[in-house]
């Protein structure tokens, strides 16, 4: 028996058109499929919920006993696994994937260190400096920051190319 699942086809141009709620909440599961096989193997118990928010697939694993998903909680270890996750998503729809993973509440986490990083600019803005420059972050990261800057009352932009775009706040 032969079976045809939507794969990616080789192309080096993948759609970038929106993605509609079906196609996200396709995302969701195929992304939770990925993931599932991931705690199998690391032999981490974990479960996973699915939902679509602000135009992309969101998966968040979490545990009764948070120490079980710590160890994959780091920062940097979620945005690996967001990264491979995507490619796997990718792979399976043949769409550019924007999907977001949560692990033990990790965004949570680093929208508060962002907050901080925030807070640490305008005090300097306010001390006198005409802007303050963020380090390099994510574009998920940079929406969160330009998010808090405006909540504030101030204003921010994104400079700079690839892995070294970051986000500069001014007065408003």
């Amino acid at each position: 028996m032969t079976t045809s699942t939507p794969a990616h086809t080789g192309s080096a141009s993948y759609d970038r058109e929106p993605a509609t709620v079906e196609q996200l909440e396709q995302e969701g599961d195929y992304a939770a499929d990925f993931i599932e096989g991931l705690l199998d193997i690391a032999d981490i118990e974990g479960d996973l919920a699915l939902d679509v928010r602000a135009g992309r697939a969101y998966v968040s694993v979490e545990a009764e006993d948070p120490a079980a998903v710590r160890t994959l909680s780091d920062h940097d270890t979620v945005q690996a696994l967001q990264e491979l996750t995507r490619i796997a998503v990718q792979n399976r729809t043949g769409r550019f994937s924007r999907l977001i993973l949560d692990i033990g509440g990790s965004r949570d986490s680093r929208t508060h260190e962002l907050g901080r990083l925030v807070d640490t600019a305008i005090t300097r803005l306010e001390d006198g400096a005409s802007q303050a420059s963020l380090p390099s972050m994510t574009s998920y990261e940079r929406k969160v920051v330009h998010d808090l800057v405006a909540d504030r009352g101030y204003v921010s932009e994104s400079y700079g190319e690839g892995a070294d775009r970051h986000t500069v706040i001014r007065r408003a």
